[in-house]
């Protein structure tokens, strides 16, 4: 009798291990656009897009519905960063003198009254003697009683003992490393050497000195600034500054970030190359995002206009025709795109016609959408 041959098993582990790929394919977002495209073109349903919670989540979809709000009316002006003077410090020299020692560095963040940079001098030398010998008189002067000492030699005795920490004082000394020298009296101590410290809390930005250098009374040592708040120097077109007041909130583009800022003051003179008029903006600078010389876009609130239904513009695409078109989503994870009228464009927002109050409508990954739909083949037309 003829024996019937069995299929061989091995075959099995490549089908396990192929369908699961295959069905792993037919369910990418891609795959289910397709799907939707292709049911789409024979009438069967509109394009759309699906996509599970955590791919939604990956691609940066963000939904909200589309309500009536209140649109700020801005003025939109290129902007360059500034520090903000009224948080920075020079440190120069107020005679002639020499570097000895460098104590804070480029980039350091110092604290008021630490010691930055120590210097010598032969005016100070002398300066420093004349202190010890001004109050080692004016103490014993102090200790005679007025019989012995006319009134008249009592007050040369403490005008001198003044003017000589007065002349340290306006040599660069602080008021307690004076005192500290004159009740020492030590005569080693008036070698000239004193020591500059930081006049604020900040961060050193410039310190374009070497030890060894000579260096002339008001030489720039070191710049300190708080970065905690910067300004932005806005330039608005002439015709728009009496729109402009103190206070009015604003806000600066940093990279995709815009940060809220106010505005400070406003300059009343016309800058000769650009034909702007300048708009000073105050800014948190949280995280250190902006720095001086960087230039950025600055919107200005100059009004309140009324409630419309308003996206940002980002949201909005091109449809194949050209016609704009933003994406809804239907049911949880199914978006859909739909035309809309651009009634009217602002700095960064559209106000738009021809969707329902309420409609969740997707206001950040709209590009991802589209993309998902033109890897299908499908040409978006909506009509």
């Amino acid at each position: 009798m003829k024996q019937i041959q069995r299929p061989q098993r091995a075959g099995w582990p490549l089908c396990g291990i192929l369908l699961p790929l295959i069905l792993n394919i037919a369910s990418s977002p891609a795959a289910l656009a397709a799907e939707d495209a292709e049911g789409a073109l024979h009438g069967h349903a509109a394009p759309t897009v699906r996509l599970s919670a955590d791919a939604a989540a990956g691609a940066g979809i963000r939904v909200m519905p589309l309500e009536p709000r209140p649109l700020a009316e801005e003025v939109e002006a290129p902007g360059e960063v500034r520090l903000d003077l009224y948080a920075t410090s020079q440190v120069t020299p107020r005679i002639e003198a020499q570097v000895v020692e460098r104590h804070a560095r480029l980039g350091d963040r110092v604290k008021k009254g630490q010691p930055l940079v120590t210097l010598t001098s032969a005016a100070m030398a002398e300066a420093q003697g004349d202190l010890i010998l001004a109050a080692r008189d004016w103490r014993r002067m102090e200790g005679l009683g007025k019989e012995l000492v006319s009134e008249q030699k009592r007050l040369q005795n403490r005008v001198r003992y003044q003017q000589a920490k007065a002349k340290l004082s306006a040599f660069g000394m602080t008021a307690r490393q004076i005192d500290r020298l004159a009740k020492k009296g030590d005569v080693s101590l008036a070698d000239g050497r004193f020591t500059l410290l930081a006049p604020q809390d900040g961060t050193i930005i410039r310190d374009d000195f070497v030890v060894g250098q000579m260096v002339h009374p008001g030489d720039l040592l070191f710049e300190i600034t708080d970065e905690s708040t910067i300004w932005v120097e806005a330039h608005v077109a002439p015709e728009r500054m009496k729109e402009m007041k103190p206070g009015a909130p604003a806000r600066v583009r940093s990279g995709d970030r815009w940060i809220r800022g106010r505005v400070i003051q406003m300059h009343h003179r016309l800058d000769e190359i650009t034909r702007t008029m300048g708009v000073r903006i105050e800014v948190p600078n949280a995280g250190d995002q902006l720095h001086s010389g960087q230039f950025v876009t600055a919107r200005i609130q100059v009004g309140q206009g009324e409630p419309a239904l308003s996206l940002p513009l980002n949201a909005l695409l091109r449809s194949s025709d050209g016609d704009w078109q933003l994406f809804v989503e239907k049911t949880p994870g199914v978006f859909q795109p739909m035309e809309v009228e651009v009634v009217k464009r602002l700095p960064g927002v559209a106000v738009v016609e021809g969707v329902p109050p309420g409609t969740p409508v997707v206001v950040q990954g709209a590009f991802f959408l589209q993309s998902e739909l033109a890897k299908s083949g499908f040409e978006v037309h909506n009509h």
